[in-house]
């Protein structure tokens, strides 16, 4: 009988463990996805043309050359770089903040303030790639949206899940 108690209580901690590693890993792929959504130049591209939050590069004559984006309005560029640079703060900070709770709170508490960081970093990619959707590009007949555009959807998709997963989540008592 003892023995069969110990080898659940072995399986249960190789599940807790196996779902945590889950968690910090799908939250470590989130803040890459984060990081390079933002700094990467691919935010709208065509043939001749490739954009970020920072910058254009625009092919003439085989060669890329670097312009600012100077037909952007600028409150709405600002407000972009501004909620992408602050999404990956706080994506990387709940991150921490994870950890330190992992070790400090006592069983059966919540991880409610990672998740509100992580509800943070998820409404800041939010509102990013919904003015960058919203104001640029709109009468642009060539091109698309291209792959860090992308990948800061399924950022926000990524850190809205990670936001729940920590509200829900509960350190087990044994």
């Amino acid at each position: 009988m003892v023995s069969v108690i110990r080898a659940e209580r072995i399986q249960f901690h190789r599940a807790t463990m196996l779902m945590l590693g889950g968690i910090v890993l799908l939250h470590i792929t989130t803040i890459i996805l984060l990081l390079v959504a933002t700094i990467d130049n691919a935010w709208w591209i065509s043939d001749a043309v490739s954009t970020d939050l920072w910058g254009r590069w625009e092919m003439t004559n085989k060669v890329w050359h670097y312009t600012n984006l100077k037909n952007y309005p600028e409150e709405f560029l600002q407000t972009v770089q501004a909620t992408s640079v602050l999404a990956c703060i706080f994506a990387i900070l709940a991150l921490f903040v994870f950890v330190a709770q992992l070790f400090t709170l006592p069983k059966g508490q919540r991880f409610t303030f990672t998740g509100i960081l992580q509800a943070i970093s998820s409404l800041c990619i939010m509102i990013a790639a919904s003015i960058y959707t919203a104001e640029f590009h709109t009468k642009e007949t060539e091109g698309g949206y291209g792959h860090s555009y992308v990948l800061a959807w399924i950022s926000f998709v990524f850190t809205v899940l990670l936001a729940i997963t920590y509200f829900v989540l509960r350190k087990k008592s044994e």
